[in-house]
């Protein structure tokens, strides 16, 4: 087939700063087209301290790579990679709303607590973005192996409609894409890990059902029941602490709730659900089987009204104005 080259240039105008990592910085910009055309998106880009590692160079990369055919409702979408005055960074779905940790915050503050169907109902859509994600594969049709290792709330995102996105595989390690030392060196939150995460052994994708217990848990009870003083004495946690009954630590919690948050937190692997799908499957169970139950509309009235809708703006650029992001892309297209 016949094949011709383009040549674009994207144009990215900075808005604000929406977030600052430990090694990257999120921005809200727009990406500016012909004709007038503006696209609001969301720009990931290193840290300066890390823009000249190679190593962080090439899991940036990879992310990118790793996550650009990952087209799903409940995970965040990648656009592009692109590198502009020797910086990487990637331009992603911009969600106009906040993530669990500030979720979280706004009910301690507000003295709300979370309606259990709305917490079964986050966690289920969770549920169903690692799913999708744990069963890609490559255009060959081979499994990419792909597992998150970082399910969290800071990289759970709800949209002001409702819409609840995974986001960050900055950690992820799948065939081909992302790799690194498993089992010498420990990665991701240490109060979200799993058990064999958390004692340095190789994960699969039942680590990150697990993680998607304790965020479950966590909105559930409003805390993490893992939680300690320091990184390591919540791994400690993880590895050993008796998990609780949790109908004894909130009357909302019922029997069979509490066998799915059990079963999510089962140490043993082979006692683990195996799945995502089999985890969607027991919370929409649990949430739609006596009839109606919670929908993204539901979901955003809540957060929307619990926000007062307003998008949280806490930070701007530093040097004020307006930064432009230039990259210049040969695209082949076929004829």
């Amino acid at each position: 087939m016949a094949e011709f080259t383009v040549e674009t240039q994207f144009h990215y105008a900075m808005v604000r700063k929406l977030y600052e990592g430990g090694m990257g910085i999120v921005y809200e910009a727009e990406q500016l087209g012909a004709q007038g055309f503006v696209k609001r998106v969301a720009i990931k880009v290193i840290r300066e301290h890390y823009a000249k590692q190679k190593l962080f160079i090439d899991n940036f990369v990879g992310e990118a790579k790793l996550v650009a055919d990952l087209i799903h409702t409940n995970i965040v979408q990648t656009y592009h990679l692109g590198e502009a005055r020797g910086v990487f960074f990637i331009a992603m779905e911009l969600i106009r709303g906040v993530n669990l940790e500030q979720f979280q915050q706004q009910l301690s503050d507000k003295h709300r607590a979370l309606p259990k169907d709305l917490a079964v109902f986050i966690a289920s859509r969770i549920a169903r973005g690692l799913a999708y994600a744990h069963a890609k594969t490559d255009r060959d049709g081979n499994p990419l192996g792909i597992v998150h290792r970082d399910v969290s709330m800071k990289n759970i995102l709800i949209a002001f409609e409702g819409d609840v996105k995974l986001t960050d595989f900055g950690i992820a390690k799948a065939k081909g894409f992302l790799t690194d030392q498993e089992g010498e060196v420990v990665a991701g939150k240490a109060d979200f890990m799993s058990p064999e995460q958390a004692d340095f052994k190789v994960t699969d994708k039942r680590s990150d059902l697990f993680s998607a217990g304790v965020v479950l848990a966590h909105l559930l009870l409003g805390y993490n029941v893992f939680k300690a003083n320091t990184p390591e004495e919540s791994r400690q946690r993880i590895i050993s602490m008796p998990i609780p009954d949790f109908r004894t630590l909130h009357p909302e919690i019922d029997g069979r709730l509490n066998a799915l948050l059990q079963r999510l937190l089962e140490r043993e692997l082979s006692e683990r659900y195996q799945t995502g799908e089999e985890v969607l499957h027991d919370l929409e169970v649990y949430i739609y089987g006596s009839g109606y139950g919670p929908t993204n509309e539901t979901m955003g009235k809540f957060i929307r009204d619990l926000f007062g809708q307003n998008v949280p703006q806490k930070s701007t650029l530093t040097k004020g104005g307006t930064d432009v992001l230039e990259h210049t892309a040969r695209l082949a297209k076929p004829a």
